[in-house]
């Protein structure tokens, strides 16, 4: 709590200290100036002097005369002095929650081998209390030495007798030690579950320590609970490195991947702790348990009379009945196939990744009977489906439940989700325009895993991944995201991937995919929104929209593309408030 309130009085006294005209109360106006101000209205650039706002939303947009003149007496002028103003950064794909936990893990990123692996993870046993778990999430096996996850017998030596375990990049694979094993009751008698496996001791049954996909998935949420301040954290400090880098809504793509994910928002809810909006969809096993509890949620709070729901929505510039403090049910999470090792292709690797044989194709995670029931329950409902679908043949599963729902009961505008998109056939293209389909790219991708993708998947899908050129010319809405924790929650670097598609090792991947820096701009902005459905108030600098703002040292159109990365996010205002400035 003492976190939070420090917070809130960064923030009061940076909105104290903005630049007043005068001394004389006015209607309470902030007028913006002397900058370039980039609507994102159109699929051009267009720019206006001015931006005058007031009450939260955004109340005029044009010359800076007619602004002066509307914004009154005694409005606030703030000077831009030459900087960017865009609409605010809109997650379209992350995982704030699961982020939120990682904070209190140890980072594995950019760990070289095996044993700094385990010295990182043996520095942080002393910051897990008690008997509780030994996380650390961010080595990249394929990146490493020995080119293959830690095993049990490694893990050890971090600690035999508490629970071990670590997290791949991609959140799709990790390891456990012996502990670990123990603890859940996984043994040569354990079966590996539907989508995923635990690897095993060469010629037995033994787990190795080595686990992916679903089996992965099974071990984290038995994770032990966060409660108290713990959970207060996961979501507020979570929330800083959001706005920090110019985010006004975030995503929870896969609630209850943690068994706790659940309380921990319905907690942020209850004690108000979000300075942006949070928009969560459920992991497909936990969704009649989140949609009872959101409603739950709602039923309780619309009891409240004057200081609940009532009061709730009038806070809210938008009166978006969608929103109880700040967090909003969007719809489900489906998980298809795996990252891009084991990506579900229709055709096989062109080199196999390491330990799978000639002719491997990735695998499904789900079957048909739980995607076309999904699509058959939720396609004419309010309830979007998110679909992580990496190879060509995941989005096959995907397009055959919609086009399936479309026949039996119709088209609507449900904007199916086609998370990451990794490997789109041009044929697949055309059907996602015709049920309204929107991909939603991890851009970064390319650039770290580019020069690993190439080989496995073959010159031909590996330029073609990312398709963002595709979708342009077809007329079909993406968005890029980042996919945090898989990735850092940031968006410039973002962007300048989608632009440049340069790899690690400096080869340009598919130079023809590449978009122009304002395509990329609306992937984030207006793109992100009309993804959400939130298009009539958030993604663009128009009258009558929120005041979800973000101010850049740096105009994203005008520098060399290659520095598009390196642009600095200064402050970011959420409904007129300033919620960070450096």
């Amino acid at each position: 709590m003492k976190r939070i309130l420090f917070f809130l009085n960064i923030v009061l006294l940076i909105s104290c200290g903005t630049k007043k005209s005068n001394d004389k109360s006015g209607q309470g106006a902030t007028m913006y100036y002397n900058g370039d101000i980039i609507t994102m209205e159109g699929d051009s650039a267009q720019y206006a002097e001015a931006v005058v706002v007031q009450d939260g939303k955004i109340l005029f947009v044009g010359l800076k005369a007619e602004a002066m003149k509307l914004a009154g007496e005694g409005h606030q002028m703030v000077d831009l002095q030459g900087k960017t103003m865009i609409p605010g950064f809109i997650d379209a794909h992350g995982h704030m929650v699961y982020f939120g936990k990682n904070l209190m893990d140890q980072s594995l990123t950019g760990v070289k081998n095996i044993p700094e692996l385990v010295e990182r993870m043996k520095g942080h046993v002393q910051n897990v209390s008690g008997d509780g778990w030994i996380v650390g999430m961010g080595y990249a096996p394929l990146k490493m030495t020995e080119n293959r996850h830690p095993t049990a017998d490694e893990l050890d030596a971090i600690s035999k007798d508490r629970p071990v375990l670590v997290v791949h990049s991609s959140g799709h694979g990790g390891s456990m030690n012996h502990a670990m094993m123990k603890l859940l009751g996984i043994d040569e008698q354990t079966k590996d579950p539907e989508g995923g496996e635990f690897l095993r001791v060469k010629g037995s049954k033994i787990p190795l320590g080595p686990m992916e996909e679903t089996a992965l998935i099974d071990v984290r949420n038995k994770r032990p609970a966060f409660t108290g301040e713990a959970a207060d954290k996961v979501i507020s400090e979570a929330a800083k490195v959001w706005a920090s880098n110019g985010q006004t809504t975030a995503m929870e793509c896969g609630l209850g991947l943690g068994a706790d994910d659940v309380s921990i928002v319905e907690n942020a809810i209850n004690k108000n702790l979000l300075p942006i909006d949070l928009v969560v969809f459920s992991k497909e096993s936990a969704t009649d348990d989140v949609i009872n509890k959101a409603y739950g949620i709602t039923e309780s709070f619309s009891q409240k009379g004057g200081s609940g729901a009532k009061k709730l929505l009038s806070d809210r510039a938008d009166l978006d009945k969608r929103y109880i403090n700040r967090v909003r049910l969007g719809g489900i999470k489906l998980w298809l196939d795996g990252n891009p090792v084991l990506a579900w292709m229709s055709e096989p690797f062109t080199e196999p990744p390491p330990g799978r044989k000639a002719g491997f194709k990735g695998y499904g995670q789900i079957p048909d009977s739980i995607i076309f029931s999904f699509y058959d329950k939720f396609w004419k409902s309010d309830r979007q489906i998110n679909m992580h679908v990496m190879g060509d043949e995941a989005i096959e599963q995907a397009l055959r439940a919609i086009e399936a729902a479309v026949k039996k009961h119709g088209m609507y505008d449900h904007r199916p989700v086609f998370v990451h998109c990794g490997y789109a056939r041009p044929d697949q293209v055309l059907r996602m325009k015709a049920v309204g389909g929107i991909p939603s790219f991890l851009s970064v991708s390319l650039a770290g895993q580019g020069d690993e993708m190439e080989p496995m998947w073959g010159s031909d899908r590996a330029s073609n991944a990312n398709a963002t050129m595709w979708m342009l010319k077809a007329g079909i809405p993406f968005t890029i995201s980042h996919d945090a924790p898989i990735s850092p929650p940031v968006i410039l670097p973002g962007l300048s991937a989608a632009v440049n598609r340069i790899t690690l090792s400096g080869k340009v991947l598919g130079p023809d995919q590449r978009i122009s820096p304002y395509d990329a701009l609306r992937a984030v902005t207006s793109m992100a929104a009309y993804q959400l459905k939130e298009e009539k108030t958030k993604g663009t600098i128009t009258k009558g929209k929120l005041a979800d703002i973000v101010i850049l040292d740096k105009n994203p159109l005008k520098v060399d593309p290659l520095t598009i990365k390196d642009i600095r996010v200064l402050e970011t205002i959420k409904e007129g408030k300033t919620i960070f400035k450096k």
